[in-house]
């Protein structure tokens, strides 16, 4: 308790001594209103799982929208919760829940949580944003904001090998890309430094094992989807729900077109995409 008391007190001031670097952010005034209230709303929740689960619900239903970071020339700080992509749903919903448990209520601050979370060193340049979300993991848990389950074996069984170049090598996909191919290095060293990287997951055929899962998956963890997709490491993600029939994928769904919690148990959603090999495990910790 004293060592995560300290942690949430050297973020918060971290937060506070740091506000001069905070990115002019792009945002409606509908969003600031909305996203003030439920900080407010949020002050009586006392845990992280509770916080990461009530704003995960606050969000359901807003519609799936792919790119909403790409509507600019030059990279800016994109505050959007009408429209949403599992991973822009998944950095909104922790940085509302870090917010809340350091007890920072004012919009401003979430602004700068967001995008410590979104960019290496807060710097909002798109070769700084946390394009694959291995980078985005590891840089999130050297912040102290997460941590990586990797252990015990079952049900940690199967090892991924990070192989990921697919930006570089189909920079004529992503616009800013082909704007900017100077930046394609930058990118390329991105990949260089995450690949190679040995990390242990949960295999889809141990995903509909509840009993054991429940003893090491929670409410609000952030589950990665590790995929078999060449030059990808991870496919789709998430935060956990557990059911009484097993565990569910609260997420910004593609096939659904908006937030869900899917219906569908998450060992037979894996089972129906031959290319997802299984899933990650994330603990916020803050």
């Amino acid at each position: 308790m004293k060592n995560t008391i300290k942690l949430l007190l050297a973020f918060a001031a971290f937060i506070l001594s740091s506000m001069s670097v905070l990115a002019q952010p792009q945002y409606t005034q509908e969003d600031s209103v909305r996203i003030a209230g439920w900080l407010e709303e949020s002050r009586t929740i006392e845990d992280t799982p509770s916080l990461i689960v009530f704003f995960a619900d606050k969000l359901k239903d807003v519609p799936y929208v792919a790119k909403t970071l790409e509507i600019n020339p030059e990279e800016r700080l994109v505050v959007n919760i009408r429209e949403l992509d599992c991973t822009t749903y998944v950095e909104n919903v922790l940085a509302l829940a870090l917010c809340a448990s350091s007890k920072m209520y004012h919009f401003r601050q979430f602004c700068y949580a967001l995008q410590k979370i979104r960019y290496l060193k807060g710097r909002v340049h798109y070769t700084s944003r946390k394009h694959y979300f291995s980078t985005w993991i590891n840089d999130n848990v050297s912040l102290g904001l997460l941590e990586s389950v990797e252990q015990p074996n079952p049900p940690f069984s199967a090892t991924q090998i990070v192989d990921v170049d697919y930006m570089s090598t189909h920079a004529d996909a992503y616009p800013m890309l082909k704007n900017h191919p100077e930046w394609i290095d930058d990118i390329s060293e991105m990949e260089k430094e995450i690949s190679g990287l040995k990390v242990r997951y949960v295999p889809s055929a141990v995903v509909g094992n509840s009993t054991l899962l429940k003893q090491y998956v929670f409410d609000g963890d952030i589950i990665a989807i590790v995929t078999k997709m060449k030059g990808l490491d991870i496919a789709h993600v998430g935060f956990a729900r557990w059911h009484d029939d097993g565990l569910h994928l609260m997420n910004a769904s593609m096939i659904h077109k908006k937030v869900v919690d899917e219906p569908m148990l998450l060992s037979d959603y894996l089972k129906k995409h031959s290319s997802h090999l299984g899933i990650r495990i994330i603990h916020p910790i803050f």
